[in-house]
């Protein structure tokens, strides 16, 4: 098969640590760029007060838990198609990816048939108050993101695809695009041309009251975020699925490989359900914590939703050099190379503890100003929010050295196979840490907010420590594929 345009990096050969730094840097820089989606709907939306920042953390928490089971099933067709280039199985590897693609697509559609009718229910458990401010916006906005759900799946699906084939650059390029677009049409959407402050920022509010006596549009809110959101997001998933499709990402599948196979299915469900079943207890735990916090009142619940956009600049790079771990560890152990891909996991460990430890320090000393910006100064209670979102970088911040390791070892085991050992572990850290303290914290000790990040903390330590134990007995470096087995599996174009 030609492979003119293939822009994976080979790792299973030379050297080992530049080659995974070239590798994982796209990914890295585009789980930043994600971020920048985050980042962007909670400045915009918080120019609205605090209620609107409420919202989204609601909606985030149905939202993530909709987004993980999707994102957790695609985690097995990077394990397949890793392995399978590791051992040389090109066309079994391009047949995982248009079976992934089927295959996911389902789930989104079904997804976002439930999900549209139970958004007003869940909003209620997670403890938004039913004809409150927050309530109806959350609800507004949850709706648009089940609506356009799949657009979302199908960037998740290429992104998976291609870092399993070893490109991670493609990805990075669409990711750009897609927030780039977020970012400009975003505060157009949330705010539309009446007060908008960008127009004072660029000098020009007299074009402002012009825009608006000739449309009379001002904004959609915070379902204006939730727009720009499935917007830009549909636009790279239809461009990466089209680069997919003409092979120009190495990978080749044919509409043959779109039908689906039941020993297809059997394999992505065997190795993804674990990663989605893990993902998706994350999510409800997320949901399960959002109200918790709600116990705490509702600034509480506000500062909860910019931790959750500051947490995101250190997990997302995190996941993006474990994702590339994941690579890293597949292709290597395709290759019967265990001690390779044994090297690549404490190589990034100790890459993503040093800088962990920089970016920390370095944010202590700005933390009520770091707070500060998302959120308008003289709303309604934003002191309360800045004050109690600051605390949370100077209690939990140090924490993030562990994340950081936590993720890259979870990165490894799953880049095994060993899907089963990382839902476990990872299921862990919210269970059986974070969320029990969190709850004892602020129903027993009075300790309200402050309570859930101290539980962050300890969670992050405790886990970290848990899976390193696990990591170091050995057991996760067996080969998934059965390499006699996948290599002549007939597929529609054989």
């Amino acid at each position: 098969m030609s492979r003119k345009r293939d822009r994976s990096v080979n790792v299973t050969d030379g050297d080992l640590f530049k080659p995974m730094m070239v590798l994982s840097a796209p990914i890295v820089a585009s789980q930043l760029l994600n971020v920048g989606y985050n980042l962007a709907d909670t400045f915009w939306v918080g120019r609205l007060g605090g209620d609107a920042i409420a919202a989204l953390s609601y909606a985030w928490a149905v939202v993530f838990l909709m987004i993980s089971v999707g994102g957790g099933l695609t985690v097995a067709g990077t394990v397949l198609i890793a392995q399978h280039k590791g051992a040389g199985n090109y066309r079994r590897a391009s047949h995982v990816a248009g079976q992934t693609l089927t295959f996911v697509t389902i789930v989104a559609l079904a997804f976002a048939a439930v999900g549209y009718v139970l958004t007003p229910l869940l909003m209620d458990l997670i403890g938004a108050e039913p004809g409150s401010d927050a309530f109806a916006y959350a609800v507004g906005y949850t709706r648009i993101m089940f609506v356009g759900i799949a657009f979302m799946f199908w960037f998740f699906i290429f992104d998976a695809l291609s870092r399993g084939w070893g490109d991670t650059r493609t990805p990075l390029y669409l990711m750009g695009i897609s927030v780039a677009l977020n970012v400009v049409i975003d505060p157009f959407l949330i705010l539309g041309f009446q007060e908008n402050p960008l127009f004072a920022w660029l000098g020009a509010t007299g074009l402002e009251s012009s825009l608006y006596a000739a449309t009379g549009f001002g904004g959609f809110g915070v379902e204006g975020a939730a727009i720009a959101t499935i917007f830009s997001r549909g636009v790279a998933a239809v461009i990466g699925l089209t680069l997919l499709f003409t092979g120009r990402v190495g990978l080749e599948p044919t509409l043959g490989d779109l039908r689906l196979e039941l020993d297809s299915v059997r394999r992505i469900v065997d190795i993804g359900g674990p990663t989605a079943t893990e993902q998706g207890f994350r999510g409800f735990g997320i949901t399960v914590l959002t109200a918790v916090i709600a116990l705490a009142g509702t600034e509480a619940v506000a500062a909860y939703g910019i931790s959750t956009r500051l947490s995101s600049l250190l997990f997302m790079p995190a996941l993006g050099l474990a994702r590339g771990t994941e690579t890293v560890v597949g292709q290597n152990l395709g290759a019967n190379q265990v001690d390779r891909a044994r090297r690549a996991v404490k190589l990034s460990s100790i890459v993503v503890a040093s800088v962990f430890a920089v970016v920390v320090a370095a944010a202590y000393p700005f933390a009520e100003t770091i707070a500060g910006v998302f959120i308008e100064v003289g709303t309604e209670n934003a002191d309360q929010v800045i004050e109690y979102a600051a605390a949370f970088i100077v209690i939990a911040g140090p924490s993030y050295v562990f994340l950081g390791v936590f993720q890259i070892l979870l990165g490894g085991l799953r880049g095994s196979g060993s899907t089963r050992e990382a839902m476990v572990l990872a299921i862990q850290e919210l269970w059986v840490w974070r969320i029990p303290i969190s709850l004892v914290g602020i129903l027993w000790l009075g300790l309200g907010v402050y309570s859930v990040w101290y539980a962050i903390a300890i969670s992050y330590v405790a886990s970290a420590l848990v899976t390193a134990a696990w990591f170091l007995r050995g057991t996760w470096t067996e080969n998934v594929v059965d390499e006699g087995e996948e290599a002549t599996t007939p597929t529609a174009s054989d």
